[in-house]
């Protein structure tokens, strides 16, 4: 499996994202469409940059029981997206009702990736606050575990848990990872952060990128950059 950049177009209106995209000027990067977007426009945004020949990751995070779910996936595999994504803490069934929904009838479907933990969690939020007393790197390891169980293709966790993951669960199950950051970039929000460098070293297949390139002064510039580090 060849490596990529995502770019996470966490835009408010379909005009800003189509504005910031028209800077490639022919180029089509894999982006992200998350809750922001997606709420902001519907299911129309995903065609439009489908139409414009983007491959696309539908970041939605799915959790709920697994009936609704299975019938959610089954309506968002209509829009042919390349990528879509639940909440590995809704259990395995409903991680396999979900797989079961995204299943179009000719067999073809997107890649189905679970969010392990956010990386905006740290161990002290995740004893804390969600009484998971169990060290944060055996936790993301157990539920990628128990997505490879699921059937699915992979999982969002954190650069330094990639290559873990892979050892826990096989060299094809995908690792998707957000939390990058340039070295000399502000961190924000992110806890559990890395350089597109370092995501590459530790072994992660894609890597999500949002703000050190869509608030960057030359976004083009710093999506280059981004390809040349993780994936050149």
């Amino acid at each position: 499996m060849g490596k990529d950049v995502i770019i996470a177009c966490d835009f408010s209106s379909k005009q800003e994202t189509l504005a910031f995209l028209d800077q490639f000027s022919g180029r089509k990067p894999y982006v992200k469409i998350g809750m922001e977007l997606f709420y902001a426009e519907g299911p129309s945004i995903v065609r439009d940059l489908k139409e414009r020949g983007h491959q696309i990751f539908l970041d939605l995070k799915l959790h709920d029981i697994p009936n609704t779910v299975k019938k959610a996936m089954a309506v968002l595999s209509r829009l042919d997206v390349d990528m879509v994504n639940l909440h590995a803490a809704g259990t395995r069934a409903m991680m396999e009702g979900a797989l079961e929904g995204v299943t179009r009838p000719d067999g073809t479907r997107p890649l189905v990736i679970a969010v392990t933990q956010l990386t905006s969690t740290s161990q002290e939020r995740l004893t804390e606050e969600l009484l998971i007393e169990k060290p944060m790197d055996e936790t993301v390891m157990h539920y990628a575990a128990n997505a490879a169980q699921a059937g699915l293709d992979g999982v969002v966790c954190a650069p330094l848990e990639a290559g873990k993951v892979h050892q826990r669960c096989g060299k094809d199950f995908v690792t998707v990872t957000p939390g990058i950051r340039f070295a000399d970039g502000e961190k924000g929000d992110q806890v559990r952060v890395t350089t597109p460098e370092q995501a590459k070293a530790l072994g992660s297949d894609y890597i999500v990128v949002g703000r050190p390139i869509t608030q960057a002064s030359d976004p083009v510039a710093a999506y280059d950059r981004c390809v040349k580090e993780f994936v050149d």
